[in-house]
């Protein structure tokens, strides 16, 4: 089979549905599967994946598997060449699955390319950085994020100071929508089981340039991204106390920093 496409699900029928509705109105391929892989999964979930989308593999689990369990068993359940790993709040724009594909096909060094994420009126969303240090958390959660010498540390990581309509080489690209090669994801290794709660796709796009791959954000290829967020932005002291998965954000983070401690960061264009 030539492509999987692996759709993320957590608790939202809805969302769900407009992103497999999308997929099969405006991708024009013919060989592909579609593997929907859902934590907690509830009644009504089951029920719409049974009766609506019974030609669809549906993984299902009592549990929270996060973001990296999900697309690990969904992987694993998959059998295409190339990968699209989707969250389910992101709709698909006419051709952009084409278009990723084909330039997977065309550039052999490249292990993961992601497209340009559009809000619902068509403002480009910020889904390509480079690579975090302990001084983006800090800038990013406290108050020190409002003095000028952090504004500018963190233009510079969300990479305010490139065309975000051009075709470039990035540091890592955001988890929501991304594709691969099985064959090199084979090599690399899939996503790091150490990490429950964001820093997911930042390792894995590290693990890709580690080993020889470029990481490419591909704006020519568009998608909707609804972007559900819990706990960006906010105090990270009132976080710490009262928000859950912003303490298994930060628990990721030293999780991340201790991991690559001492290590150079990758090189590339």
């Amino acid at each position: 089979m030539e492509l999987s496409i692996i759709i993320t699900s957590y608790k939202s029928p809805e969302l769900l549905k407009v992103c497999i509705d999308s997929i099969k109105k405006n991708y024009s391929g013919s060989d592909y599967e579609i593997v929907v892989s859902d934590s907690e999964t509830t009644e009504e979930i089951s029920t719409m994946m049974r009766e609506d989308y019974s030609e669809i593999k549906f993984l299902s689990s009592e549990i929270n598997l996060w973001f990296g369990g999900e697309v690990r068993r969904g992987y694993k359940e998959s059998t295409g060449d190339f990968i699209l790993i989707l969250n389910d709040d992101i709709i698909i724009k006419e051709n952009s699955i084409e278009k990723l594909l084909e330039y997977m096909k065309n550039n052999q060094e490249v292990g993961v390319v992601g497209p340009q994420l559009l809000n619902f009126n068509d403002s480009i969303q910020t889904s390509c950085f480079r690579f975090m240090t302990p001084l983006t958390i800090l800038y990013r959660r406290t108050p020190l994020g409002k003095l000028w010498f952090a504004k500018k540390y963190l233009e510079y990581y969300l990479m305010k100071d490139v065309d975000n309509n051009k075709i470039q080489e990035v540091d890592w690209i955001l988890g929501s929508a991304m594709m691969t090669r099985r064959a090199i994801a084979d090599v690399v290794g899939l996503i790091d089981k150490r990490f429950t709660y964001y820093f997911e796709d930042i390792d894995w796009c590290r693990n890709f340039w580690e080993n020889g791959y470029k990481v490419i954000y591909y704006p020519i290829a568009k998608m909707y991204h609804y972007h559900r967020r819990s706990s960006a932005g906010k105090n990270i002291f009132k976080l710490l106390f009262f928000n859950k998965l912003s303490r298994i954000h930060i628990a990721s983070a030293i999780k991340y920093f201790w991991k690559y401690r001492g290590k150079p960061l990758p090189k590339h264009n």
